[in-house]
């Protein structure tokens, strides 16, 4: 077991009894999920560990959703309502540092997003709320593969979540290092950016390096197009509004005596707004072709759109926010957040379903016994301290959502 404390009294006061009951059990589920991390749809025991349990509390278990995905339903009562809760659980190719008991096992992989966090918390409430069935309406659980990078939010939806399992609202939770454990944190709008990749391929003529004249060297334009794309967002986007672009790798060459014949750049871009976003792809084209033709070499751009913004439904946010705080008092909520630069695929889910994305804090700290080491790092952890706390979250949402109408 891990030592992890947290700092909200009211909180850990406030974890449902039933909940404080299942939660060393669901801390050991979590543990056996960290230890045999999975990466994006790759995710077959944990799907599997995750549907059986599911089925053996009496839910209606859905396999096969964007592969390795689940969805379980519990209705009860007459109610009509449609609530939907979605869990990732996905890994990351990363070596572990933590020397934790848990470990991974699995060389060049672990969850060091809290995925298996994630996953746990809804399993603990699941538990919970079958046990209880204290609601009129239908609950959809969804776990989620892939959210790292290959979208697995977007095909769920593409291959018909909502048209199978609809929603009237539908809410997600994230750890969050750097935070109070146990605290959260909600933002009604814009939340978190929009995430694109581009390549840009520049490619010219090779030659000695004793003779750059008799070449057409891409080196040199790369690194034109590397300062020429920092004026975008200094002169092309309004100082009020947020954009990111960042080369995070170049790659050309493999000899100093050498010009290469071509060069490839790798960027990450964000935004919040649409517009913005669209902005950013014609004006790296642009530029970025103008600056290869000035220096007589040629630039290819591929550009990938990712994942959109992730933007949170008012009403929604509003409802899960009062859930809190009717529960936990202030003292349980964060200060209003500033939206996110990271992204986030259960965007695709909120462009389809009002909903609400939220954040409970990991801890504060540099190192994972306190929670506070960040995500997508070797040394994180997720903190099992807040998972009651979350879990009881969940139950109190579902009950508010789900209520019996008078």
């Amino acid at each position: 077991m891990t030592t992890y404390t947290v700092d909200n009294a009211a909180a850990l006061e406030s974890v449902l009894p039933a909940v404080r009951e299942v939660a060393p059990e669901m801390v050991g589920l979590r543990h056996r999920i960290h230890a045999h991390p999975e990466l994006a749809y790759e995710e077959h025991v944990t799907s599997e560990l995750v549907a059986t349990r599911l089925a053996d509390w009496g839910y209606e278990v859905h396999r096969g959703l964007a592969g390795t995905g689940v969805v379980a339903t519990l209705t009860c009562g007459t109610g009509t309502r449609r609530l939907g809760l979605r869990a990732d659980m996905d890994a990351l190719p990363i070596q572990e540092a933590t020397g934790l008991p848990y470990a991974s096992q699995v060389p060049g992989k672990m969850h060091a997003c809290g995925h298996d966090g994630h996953t746990s918390i809804l399993l603990a409430a699941a538990r919970v709320i079958a046990q209880e069935r204290s609601f009129d309406g239908t609950l959809h659980l969804i776990f989620q593969p892939a959210e790292e990078g290959l979208g697995g939010g977007r095909r769920m939806v593409e291959e018909g979540l909502f048209e199978r399992f609809p929603c009237d609202a539908i809410f997600a939770l994230h750890n969050m290092p750097g935070f109070p454990a146990g605290k959260f944190g909600f933002k009604e709008g814009s939340f978190m950016a929009s995430s694109d990749s581009v390549t840009i391929t520049v490619t010219g003529r090779g030659g000695h390096g004793s003779a750059p004249h008799l070449s057409a060297d891409p080196v040199v334009a790369a690194a034109h197009i590397v300062v020429a794309l920092q004026t975008i967002v200094s002169r092309n986007v309004d100082p009020r509004e947020m954009a990111v672009v960042s080369v995070g790798a170049i790659h050309g060459g493999d000899a100093p005596n050498v010009i290469a014949d071509s060069v490839q750049m790798r960027l990450t871009v964000r935004a919040y707004r649409p517009e913005i976003r669209a902005m950013l792809r014609e004006r790296i084209t642009e530029l970025a072709q103008a600056q290869a033709v000035t220096l007589g070499v040629k630039a290819e751009v591929d550009y990938h759109w990712r994942y959109p913004a992730l933007v949170n439904d008012e009403e929604s946010t509003r409802f899960a926010r009062q859930v809190a705080r009717d529960w936990l008092g202030d003292d349980g909520l964060l200060p209003p957040l500033a939206p996110l630069t990271g992204s986030e695929d259960f965007s695709f889910m909120l462009e389809r379903c009002p909903g609400s994305y939220l954040i409970v804090g990991n801890g504060e700290g540099e190192h994972h016994r306190t929670g506070g080491c960040m995500v997508h790092n070797p040394g994180y952890d997720f903190n099992d301290a807040i998972l009651p706390i979350a879990a009881s979250y969940w139950v109190q949402l579902v009950r508010r959502f789900l209520a019996a109408q008078a």
